[in-house]
């Protein structure tokens, strides 16, 4: 069984992200970039199908810039066996990636495709549905357990009421939630090896996908800054802050 795994590079989730002058976007430069922590689970996810016997082989996939490689020579640090990077230098929105993984999905014809329920950066949480839904796949989203037994995959996923198990016949999109797994620590070894394996590049023009953005982002921000909080004598003090000067009750 062929895993597919689609991974992003995105802001380390430890840096403090800035917003550029212009507030045309995020500022990257010379920041720290990593996988992002969902897709992360995912990938350690498919490594484990793959330790219990159920997975053959575990492609990674990534879409963007040439620095992608990096972030996908670590998926393969964690025990990806091969990974493909869809190189395109304009900006990928969840529909344009969604179709840029169809056409993989198309030429690879995986079982599985495991990814991260959302990304850190744009929090978009569309793309693995929008996956799905062009290709035609039975999906199962926020999994927080997943179990391949007999061409079905058992998905526990979270919902508002608490948990609720679905069945899918393969090939399905699943995507993951933070409590699925707890991602293994990339020791050196591996790092090396992971230098020689097999690393495909296309272009999107290849796919022959129009990667063309839908959206048009006006205007990034940072949030306004939050006053300091007060101390209140009782709770009659409390209540009429709230409404008088909040205004929420």
């Amino acid at each position: 069984m062929k895993v597919l795994v689609p991974v992003k590079r995105v802001v380390d989730y430890n840096v403090k992200v800035r917003v550029k002058s212009d507030g045309t976007g995020v500022d990257i430069a010379n920041v720290k970039m990593s996988m992002n922590p969902f897709d992360e689970i995912a990938v350690e996810e498919a490594v484990r199908l793959k330790e219990k016997g159920v997975a053959t082989e575990v492609i990674a996939v990534s879409c963007g810039v040439a620095q992608c490689q990096e972030t996908l020579r670590t998926a393969m640090a964690i025990g990806a066996d091969r990974s493909i990077l869809v190189e395109c230098a304009d900006e990928l929105q969840p529909l344009a990636v969604a179709k840029l993984l169809k056409a993989i999905v198309d030429k690879e014809q995986p079982a599985l495709v495991i990814l991260g329920k959302q990304s850190i950066d744009d929090d978009c949480n569309q793309t693995g549905q929008m996956l799905a839904a062009l290709a035609g796949l039975p999906q199962a989203t926020f999994a927080s357990k997943l179990e391949v037994v007999e061409g079905k995959a058992q998905v526990t996923r979270e919902v508002d009421g608490g948990l609720e198990t679905v069945s899918l016949t393969l090939p399905a999109v699943v995507t993951t939630d933070l409590r699925l797994n707890e991602p293994r620590y990339v020791t050196l070894p591996n790092i090396m090896k992971a230098k020689k394996k097999p690393l495909d590049v296309f272009k999107s023009s290849d796919l022959g996908v129009d990667v063309t953005p839908r959206i048009k982002t006006l205007k990034v921000s940072e949030p306004p800054k939050r006053g300091a909080g007060v101390k209140v004598p009782d709770v009659a003090a409390l209540v009429d802050k709230l409404k008088n000067e909040a205004k929420v009750v």
